[in-house]
């Protein structure tokens, strides 16, 4: 199924790919509890969260790895129930990978002052399904069927990824900042199927494509389309 602007499963990929922070919730022999966390993606869009050994939520999520993670909007109006959100469920398991800790960090800079912390670790939540609501009254249930990319085009854009990012932060900063909208030494960190990250300094400005892509050459048809729409 082709993924369009309106259709729920790209809604809730653009949403998921551009949270820098979520409401986390996992239970301790029954109780709930909800904590704030700052999660990333993977290329196959599983959500990375940086934990602490010491904190609440890692000690249940080794208890019981069933959680659910809740991502928001901005509402676009006065009422919060209109703002577009998912709870996503799933199971966590704490990973060590260093080139998903290194995507971790791409989004989220400041979290290099603890990343060598020993009490620190990665974990990693693979979707199984999620509740997009839309608005008020729109709600529509997924499965991680609906929202897993295309693996050969993941795999695709992977393997790309590192010449993508070189050739743009190379030879096209100043289509960079124009993509970003706003002046400063832009450079392109992350590139999946869905979009990119583009940061200056401590900020993170996630870039979405219009439709998945599935190779280097579809990657760089969006963005000279998003540099030629900035002019």
């Amino acid at each position: 199924m082709a993924l369009t602007e309106d259709t729920p499963a790209w809604i809730v990929r653009r949403l998921l790919r551009a949270a820098r922070s979520a409401t986390l919730a996992t239970s301790m022999q029954g109780q709930p509890f909800a904590s704030l966390v700052t999660p990333a993606s993977t290329p196959d869009l599983s959500l990375l969260l940086f934990l602490s050994d010491l904190s609440e939520h890692t000690r249940h999520l080794r208890s019981d790895p069933r959680c659910a993670l809740l991502v928001s909007a901005p509402a676009p109006e006065a009422n919060p129930q209109t703002a577009p959100r998912v709870t996503v469920t799933g199971l966590a398991e704490a990973v060590d990978d260093p080139a998903l800790k290194a995507r971790y960090l791409a989004v989220h800079p400041y979290a290099s002052l603890y990343a060598t912390f020993a009490d620190f670790h990665l974990w990693r939540i693979k979707p199984l399904n999620a509740l997009f609501v839309g608005g008020f009254a729109r709600a529509v249930r997924l499965k991680s069927a609906d929202l897993t990319p295309d693996a050969a085009a993941v795999a695709a854009i992977a393997a790309a990824e590192p010449d993508i990012i070189a050739h743009c932060n190379q030879d096209h900063p100043a289509a960079l900042a124009a993509i970003a909208r706003e002046q400063g030494d832009w450079r392109m960190v992350t590139a999946d199927v869905d979009g990119c990250d583009l940061a200056v300094a401590d900020r993170v400005m996630r870039i979405h494509w219009s439709a998945p892509v599935a190779s280097a050459g579809e990657v760089r048809s969006e963005l000279v389309r998003l540099a030629r729409d900035a002019r």
